[in-house]
């Protein structure tokens, strides 16, 4: 009996031991299996802040950056890296966006109707400024991934949705937690001044917004004045009261956050600049796509501007023959022409993602004012250090120098070529490979851009989504699908022979979730299935106005 107890008690001692190893290989592997120290050797490295250096060596422990140069000594423990025919880059700040923020869901009845009138400005109309990116994060935005992949670390993004949407926050791409992502937790007040509502609805119109946003920021500089006075002798004075958007603005200026104005013609820059002088906010313009008309005021008043890489230019499905105004033609030739005539004028300036949905476009994007004269060093520069002084947080990133986030990009070239690729990315100085998605490589049979009508059945019966797609040569899909529920951006989509596929992403009950499409095209129609949230169900899709002949020759 004695010898059977001791077994028993020896086989639950292997096995808890069992279960202790694996509980730790599991959290291991959890938190990335890797040591916190790297080197990578022998490199060509473009520090931003500095000449590159060739040949040179990286160091960087716990996620911080302890060494760079030529002759930097590897720590024993140090994971090394090759770099020879590799050059580094300081990671990409997309320095205006929602990447990784929850989507907001439909307001009113899906179909773009307020839920009830606003009767005034004391209603604080499409403002909630309390809320704060850095308390939104969704870590399971796949757009995470996807900007990552492009290059891009660090974000500065924002909600979405009215004229004081919420605070705009600097994260980190990578993390376990939401928490893992923020590097600074307030950092812009972004406004906009499209009024919500059309004109049954206060504001209603651009004028009503210019008012109501002056009251705001009047409101609150009052608000600041009778609380300090008050602190300072409260007996026998009437106490301030409370207004939430006056206090999380007042608290975010007072951290020394930015004013975001919209700028991108010229009438609206020269706009935003007197709005700024006038509420004397220290305030960065977006938009930006018009400097090239005001550089030298904007140079004069040292404003920087943040300019979105969305270039214009002509709908997809726009009328071939209906004419163009020729300021809109001037407009689409000379916007890329902005960076260089802004970097000439000596106006500090960033990039940011604007209107495109695809991170891969984001680097072609800005190759394109490298064609137009922007040098490509200013090009890096906006990149990265340019915009890191902007948002005031260049003590930390932007640039790959000593004591800064070890945040990198390895490429197999110049990152302005077209036939370069990203190799590896380090964020907060944890390593994510780069691989190309793999896909069915048989030639498209067809073109699926253009706007399409896809109709199906849901569990809460018949719906109607409009897919906007977009087509490359080589058969890859991107674009927006817009229904009911919202609006989301296509991703891993791609058109091979007669078979498509594409993923998007969307609020479903309150949480994000990946919907996938596929099926098959046949040149004028397409039809297959949807999954989502562990449901699958047909759809069919047209073009209006196109014949379709999987419905008969229905239009």
């Amino acid at each position: 009996m004695k010898l059977r107890n001791v077994r028993q008690r020896l086989g639950t001692i292997v096995l808890a031991t069992i279960c202790l190893v694996l509980s730790g290989a599991i959290q291991l592997k959890a938190q990335g299996g890797e040591p916190r120290s790297f080197a990578i050797k022998g490199a060509k490295i473009i520090p931003v802040s500095g000449p590159a250096i060739d040949n040179g060596t990286i160091v960087f422990s716990k996620g911080i950056i302890v060494g760079v140069g030529k002759e930097e000594p590897i720590p024993p423990d140090a994971w090394v890296i090759e770099g020879k025919g590799l050059t580094v880059y300081p990671g990409f700040i997309d320095s205006f966006t929602d990447v990784g923020i929850v989507a907001e869901p439909t307001e009113g009845d899906g179909k773009g109707k307020p839920q009830s009138l606003s009767k005034g400005p004391e209603d604080r109309p499409a403002t909630t400024p309390w809320k704060n990116a850095a308390d939104e994060i969704n870590t399971n935005d796949p757009r995470i991934e996807t900007w990552r992949a492009a290059g891009f670390t660090t974000t500065i993004s924002a909600p979405k949705g009215g004229m004081f949407p919420g605070l705009a926050a600097v994260l980190d791409l990578a993390g376990d937690r939401p928490g893992n992502f923020v590097v600074k937790s307030t950092s812009a007040i972004p406004v906009s001044l499209q009024a919500p509502g059309g004109f049954r609805n206060y504001p209603g119109s651009l004028m009503g917004a210019i008012a109501y946003v002056r009251q705001v920021w009047i409101d609150t500089n009052w608000s600041a004045l009778a609380e300090a006075s008050y602190e300072k002798s409260p007996r026998g004075a009437e106490r301030p009261r409370y207004d939430r958007t006056e206090f999380a603005l007042n608290n975010a200026l007072a951290k020394h956050a930015i004013v975001l104005l919209p700028g991108n013609n010229s009438l609206e820059i020269q706009r935003a600049m007197r709005l700024a002088s006038e509420w004397k906010l220290n305030v960065v313009i977006y938009g930006g796509q018009m400097g090239y008309a005001v550089a030298p005021e904007l140079a004069a008043k040292k404003i920087p501007v943040l300019v979105d890489l969305k270039w214009p230019e002509a709908e997809k499905d726009a009328d071939s023959e209906a004419e163009t105004s020729l300021r809109t033609l001037r407009f689409r030739d000379r916007a890329p022409t902005s960076p260089a005539t802004l970097q000439k004028a000596g106006v500090k300036f960033g990039f940011y993602s604007g209107g495109i949905t695809v991170p891969k476009d984001l680097l072609p994007a800005v190759s394109k004012s490298i064609d137009a004269g922007l040098s490509r060093d200013a090009a890096l520069r906006a990149l990265t250090l340019s915009a890191a002084e902007i948002y005031g947080i260049a003590d930390v990133l932007g640039s790959i120098e000593k004591g800064k986030i070890a945040n990198l990009v390895v490429t197999d070239g110049d990152i302005f070529d077209k036939k370069t690729k990203v190799k590896i990315v380090f964020v907060d100085g944890h390593k994510f490979e780069v691989r190309e998605p793999q896909r069915p490589s048989d030639p498209p049979k067809g073109d699926l851009t253009g706007k399409w009508k896809l109709t199906y059945s849901t569990p809460q019966g018949q719906e109607e989504s409009i897919a906007d797609l977009v087509m490359s040569t080589d058969g890859t899909l991107t674009g927006t699908l817009t229904s009911q529920r919202g609006t989301g951006t296509i991703f891993s989509g791609y058109l091979s022979g007669d078979k498509f596929s594409f993923t998007i992403n969307i609020p479903i009950e309150g949480s994000p979730q990946d919907v996938h499409f596929s099926g098959t095209f046949d040149g004028t129609a397409m039809k297959g299935t949807i999954g989502a949230m562990g449901y699958s169900f047909d759809f069919s899709g047209t073009k209006p106005g196109i014949r379709s002949l999987m419905t008969g020759g229905a239009k």
